[in-house]
């Protein structure tokens, strides 16, 4: 099967805004290969034990899709943008219920063997991570914006720039600034924790 062209996705997009309820059918599955390739990528971040699936994730992205049917729908980076942030919400929704659950639902039960051993791979927070890209939009919105659509969302720099409405090159000089802030951030709260 052959990709769909960037030009039927927003056809697709427009006419579905526009109350074409059958556009939304079609849609589907011409999107469906990458807003799973996304989800898989986001749920590669998490813990091996994680309870959330990418094909739940995927249902959840669909069934909160339905609140944005009237928007105006620029193209298909646009639309991929906006995945990615309904991704990152649910997964942060998700990881809070998990943490604030009675009965200690924050706190990772291990073995005394598992305990013994020391991981050479640090494991992102993903509350952590959000927290820190909300002070980040703060501060400068796009940045953050460029972390979430690249990491998140897994669009490439000319699908960034795209929807950001900027170069290539900006999104790159972006993309490294903030990734630096990004790492400075989490590493002081960390200090600051211990």
């Amino acid at each position: 099967m052959t990709a769909p062209s960037t030009h039927d996705v927003t056809e697709l997009l427009q006419a579905w805004s526009a109350g074409d309820e059958e556009a939304l059918e079609k849609l589907t599955p011409l999107v469906y290969a990458e807003i799973h390739r996304a989800a898989q990528r986001y749920m590669a971040g998490e813990r091996p034990e994680h309870t959330l699936q990418a094909t739940a994730l995927i249902n959840e992205v669909y069934l909160r899709l339905v609140d944005f049917r009237h928007l105006s729908w620029r193209n298909r980076a646009h639309f991929y943008g906006i995945c990615a942030q309904l991704m990152r919400r649910i997964l942060i929704d998700f990881a809070r219920s998990r943490r604030n659950q009675k009965r200690g639902g924050d706190v990772v039960r291990l073995s005394l063997d598992e305990a013994l051993i020391v991981s050479l791979e640090p494991r992102a927070d993903l509350i952590a991570l959000d927290e820190t890209l909300k002070t980040l939009a703060t501060i400068d919105n796009r940045k953050s914006r460029v972390i979430e659509l690249r990491f998140f969302g897994g669009l490439n720099v000319q699908e960034t720039a795209e929807v950001l409405g900027v170069s290539p090159e900006t999104v790159m000089n972006d993309w490294k600034l903030a990734k630096v802030w990004l790492l400075h951030q989490l590493r002081k709260q960390k200090r600051d924790e211990a």
